[in-house]
């Protein structure tokens, strides 16, 4: 289970309201990933979903595990797709919602997408830019507790964490450089894909969700009215339900 890549994100909070449910039926690895919570700090300005995905991979060989479901949201649902790119057999089931790298070529970003690349830029973080940005993560604000605010600001203040944040535009870099949709191999990918995503997402835009079930031949899409970003978090027990039955199929 793959977390966002907000500031102050962590695996545990960003699935906070599912883990329990998926939890009855399947062994849950929920790790930060590098450049988050308590991993190692620094990701690849210029490959940031292949150096996730790599580490992702490292940390699956590290505790023996040979095939996994693997749920994704934001960059983590980047790095869930790259991961599968790269190495098919080692991924069974995708779950992605609202992943990072799709469409990102069809206009200017977002402006959710600027706020979280320029959140350590200018003045440097704080409590008012990350609450700027997590009220564009969903799609009523106000259900979003102080202590989950209070909780990533401190994680985003971390001094490791300023000295390498991990998603900073480089000078020169192109969004265009990481859309999943100029990859040749999405026509490829026969492993099952559910892709979810907010009809109201203000951080990567859910034409993503139609982009990308044109492109992969065994997916199917579900718009989720009145919802933004954190569709695991806004809509958690028709999330868990629907990623419950739909990891119990079994592949034609």
């Amino acid at each position: 289970m793959l977390h966002g890549g907000g500031p102050g994100a962590t695996g545990p909070s960003n699935y906070s309201r599912n883990l329990a449910a998926l939890s009855q039926s399947y062994r849950l690895l929920i790790p930060d990933m590098p450049g988050y919570g308590g991993s190692t700090k620094g990701v690849s300005r210029s490959d940031p979903f292949g150096d996730l995905a790599g580490a992702m991979l490292e940390l699956l060989d590290g505790l023996g595990v040979k095939r996994a479901h693997a749920i994704g949201n934001s960059l983590g649902g980047a790095c869930a797709l790259r991961l599968a790119l790269d190495h098919p057999d080692r991924v069974d089931r995708l779950v992605l919602m609202g992943p990072g790298g799709v469409d990102t070529t069809r206009s200017l970003p977002t402006k959710g997408l600027q706020k979280l690349l320029n959140y350590y830029k200018g003045d440097g973080p704080s409590l008012e830019k990350l609450r700027a940005f997590i009220d564009d993560l969903v799609y009523e604000p106000s259900d979003i507790p102080d202590t989950l605010l209070r909780e990533r600001y401190e994680a985003s203040i971390d001094p490791e964490t300023v000295a390498s944040p991990p998603l900073m535009r480089p000078k020169g870099f192109k969004l265009r450089d990481v859309d999943f949709t100029r990859d040749p191999r999405l026509a490829g990918l026969n492993n099952p894909v559910l892709v979810l995503w907010g009809q109201d997402d203000r951080v990567n835009r859910p034409s993503g969700g139609t982009s990308l079930i044109r492109r992969l031949p065994n997916a199917d899409l579900h718009l989720f009215s009145r919802t933004g970003h954190w569709v695991q978090w806004e809509r958690a027990d028709t999330f868990n339900a629907i990623t419950l039955a739909f990891l119990a199929q079994r592949s034609l």
